[in-house]
């Protein structure tokens, strides 16, 4: 298959699925995902995107058609029926099916699924950037389906011929990319967002501040930094699972960072060190 779409156990090519439209998807956006890359047949780091994805369901009380294992086994399943082994690896539960009505239908959700052939960014060409304040609800910190300010700030981005937006909140303080999650380096240290219920927690920036804390010995503070840090910023990173890592090389027209590339590379290879032996 080039491609392959998967709703509550039926499979096809993507274009030639269909989902009904009582899918509470299709009423309020009502549901959770998770999305990650495959290389080789391997999807990297499964464990990890599967137990977000099962605990962002369990936060908003949607019943899983299937436990953590049926699901590991399921996506393994549809990578080996695919014509290439380096895929994106998108998967969603949503809850259930039924009448449009506020209050939850009784009953397991629906779960989605699509592969589609994509290589991981190898996070050598720096890209550019905007600034977008950040008028998101309080539960960025959860994968679900309502992503319309984020595909507003990621259209805004490509209008303006950039690859990302940052979000920001009133006062300044920088929260995350339309996408992805952002961190600086200034003065050897890598600083981000903390954890809290303004940035979604990306695997791809755990396995960033892993990697800096051990093998590389970079430090880091996980603390709330500015616009003005960003834009004096020696590197910006950029993280997420479909990107590992880039760097920011322009914000709303101004250059920034890349004034450290040979850190840089070491964190660059570090961080596709790891993916390629997970994905051997």
């Amino acid at each position: 298959m080039k491609t392959l779409g998967y709703y509550n156990g039926k499979i096809d090519e993507i274009e030639r699925m269909t989902v009904p439209m009582n899918d509470r998807a299709s009423w309020f956006g009502d549901g959770v995902y998770d999305a990650q890359m495959c290389r080789n047949g391997h999807i990297f780091g499964l464990d990890e995107h599967v137990e977000r994805f099962f605990g962002n369901a369990q936060a908003l009380r949607i019943e899983m058609p299937v436990d953590r294992e049926g699901l590991k086994a399921l996506l393994k399943d549809l990578v080996a029926r695919m014509d290439t082994g380096d895929l994106f690896v998108y998967y969603q539960v949503t809850r259930g099916g039924g009448p449009r009505e506020h209050s939850f239908p009784v009953g397991k959700g629906n779960l989605w699924v699509t592969l589609t052939p994509r290589k991981v960014n190898d996070g050598l060409q720096p890209i550019r950037l905007i600034t977008v304040e950040d008028t998101r609800f309080f539960h960025c910190n959860l994968k679900t389906l309502n992503l319309i300010p984020s595909v507003m700030a990621s259209q805004r981005a490509k209008e303006a011929g950039c690859q990302e937006s940052v979000f920001y909140r009133p006062g300044g303080r920088v929260t995350e990319g339309s996408h992805s999650n952002v961190h600086i380096i200034r003065d050897g240290c890598l600083y981000t967002a903390p954890t809290d219920n303004l940035i979604l927690p990306g695997l791809a920036r755990k396995h960033l501040l892993a990697l800096c804390r051990g093998e590389l010995n970079i430090p880091v503070r996980e603390e709330a930094f500015t616009l003005e840090d960003l834009f004096g910023a020696d590197e910006v990173l950029i993280t997420s699972s479909s990107a590992l890592i880039r760097r920011g090389c322009e914000i709303d027209g101004k250059p920034v960072g890349c004034r450290c590339p040979e850190l840089y590379a070491r964190i660059r290879g570090a961080v596709m060190g790891e993916y390629e032996r997970e994905t051997r």
